[in-house]
């Protein structure tokens, strides 16, 4: 396994960079980092460009035969490379997947969710509940930041997650759209609940668009019996999810 020392080799560089929004869109890769997400983006069957890792015995020969490349790299190079307080040493260079519109029967649309912890973690809420895809909107966090990542353990890699406005997903759509909101909501144990349905989480102060309420048909709650003002959105979408299915 070839041996990268330098922190400024052109290829550690152009690595590195895939830690904006704007590179990883450009270069259409992603970084993951950690011998979990590492496994978990090999298995899954993505793509992966290169493996890196600081202790060559870390790289599995399954982590092997899936990439193009692999490289040792320096302690220096692996903080330069880690988004983490304590660098864990591997990481993988991934191709991000393409993933269409097509037949579907339960999909969650996130509308505006800036909180990387959130999404990941209903991603991966998600996952292991059953559901055939997310969909985030614009101005939803970036799927491939670093904490999404990590909060969703490898989920985000083995459940569709596409990017797209609300009225397209509405168009390829003949099942219920379940919205979340106190305003006309009703409490989500008193609604019939159907075999295909998108259910609509919205961004953690201001909720779900108007816009998009006036499309629902139905508004559901999560009913508050303490003292609390709110359910943190991941919180209230693990419940729903489960409640639906």
């Amino acid at each position: 396994m070839e041996l990268i020392e330098s922190v400024q080799n052109t290829k550690i560089k152009n690595i590195a960079k895939l830690h904006t929004r704007k590179d990883r869109r450009k270069a259409q890769q992603f970084l993951v980092e950690g011998y979990h997400l590492v496994e978990e983006a090999v298995k899954s069957g993505l793509q992966v460009e290169t493996i890196l890792s600081v202790n060559p015995d870390d790289v599995s020969d399954e982590m092997t035969a899936c990439s193009k490349e692999q490289f040792q790299i320096t302690f220096k190079i692996a903080e330069k490379l880690s988004q983490t307080e304590s660098p864990q040493g591997i990481y993988a260079v991934c191709q991000m997947p393409e993933h269409q519109l097509s037949d579907f029967k339960q999909l969650i649309y996130l509308d505006r969710i800036q909180d990387p912890g959130n999404v990941g973690t209903i991603i991966r809420t998600a996952d292991a509940a059953g559901y055939d895809g997310v969909v985030i909107s614009k101005g939803t966090v970036d799927i491939y930041n670093d904490k999404v990542l990590r909060a969703s353990q490898g989920s985000v890699f083995h459940i569709p997650v596409i990017e797209a406005d609300f009225k397209e997903i509405k168009d390829h759509f003949n099942g219920k759209i379940y919205g979340t909101s106190l305003k006309n909501g009703r409490n989500f144990k008193d609604v019939e609940i159907a075999d295909e349905f998108i259910l609509v989480l919205g961004n953690e102060g201001q909720g779900v668009d108007e816009l998009i309420l006036e499309e629902t048909d139905d508004n559901l709650f999560v009913p508050i019996y303490g003292q609390a003002e709110s359910l943190n959105v991941a919180v209230c979408a693990g419940i729903l999810m489960y409640a639906l299915k």
